[in-house]
């Protein structure tokens, strides 16, 4: 499955997850890599949000949570051991809906870096500027600055939460079903960016929609009560799947 110059970001080894007494993940074992987008797709709770939530320690902050196993990243080590707060800078997230703050478009992106201690209004400028583009979204709001993000359509206020993550410098951003709440214009936008976002960053995301998996993802995984059945190219996977119980969900035959 891995070609040789593809590295690896996240290495999830024998990883089990309880939410009390429920076992939501079973003995995870895959590699996700650098500048790929990986798409989990499967019915729902069958555990894509969970694993995803793992990457940046999401879950640390829910009390019946009780996590066995690693997860390694990049070269650094077990994700346990590094400074969760750190680790949210550099593992961004963009959620199912839409959160733009109540504050200006402006003050929506400058809010992390401004949280990181820069004070500089030029180099606030700079990095807004640069996100909002980054974010295909600058030039539909390059006069608008000042304007409540809250007036900004779906679409867009979507794409300004990519914005405000983008304005952390992140090396990985994680996408829990990111354009659900959208139509399929704005989907289309975030697909595209999504694709464009992949050269600079990799790219995890949560998708119930197989085709938008097919369109956008390197590599998918098929999730079913808490387990991955199969990782693999996504062109494979959808093709010529390994496992039954892939192709029956694929096809429509599932259950």
């Amino acid at each position: 499955m891995k070609n040789n110059n593809e590295k690896v970001v996240f290495d999830i080894k024998n990883l089990n997850l309880y939410y009390g007494d429920k076992q939501a993940l079973k003995d995870i074992n895959v590699q996700l890599f650098e500048n790929r987008v990986t798409a989990f797709i499967g019915p729902s709770g069958c555990g894509k949000s969970t694993l995803l939530r793992c990457f940046n320690r999401m879950n640390d902050l829910i009390e019946s949570c009780k996590i066995e196993g690693d997860i390694f990243f990049k070269d650094e080590g077990n994700i346990k051991d590094l400074n969760s707060v750190n680790l949210r800078t550099r593992v961004g997230m963009v959620f199912q809906t839409p959160n733009p703050f109540p504050m200006s478009i402006f003050d929506n992106v400058a809010y992390g870096p401004r949280c990181n201690g820069i004070k500089s209004k030029a180099k606030l400028k700079e990095i807004v500027i640069d996100s909002l583009k980054k974010a295909s979204l600058y030039e539909e709001v390059k006069n608008r600055m000042r304007d409540n993000a809250l007036s900004l359509s779906g679409g867009q206020q979507q794409r300004l939460c990519i914005a405000r993550c983008l304005a952390m410098s992140p090396e990985v951003i994680l996408m829990d079903e990111p354009t659900s709440a959208l139509d399929p214009i704005a989907t289309l936008k975030i697909e595209q960016l999504i694709s464009e976002l992949k050269k600079d960053f990799t790219i995890v995301i949560v998708t119930h929609n197989m085709q938008q998996a097919a369109r956008i993802s390197d590599y998918t995984a098929f999730f079913l009560l808490g387990e991955i059945i199969e990782l693999s190219p996504t062109r494979e996977l959808f093709k010529n799947p390994r496992d039954k119980r892939t192709e029956n969900y694929i096809t429509g035959r599932f259950g």
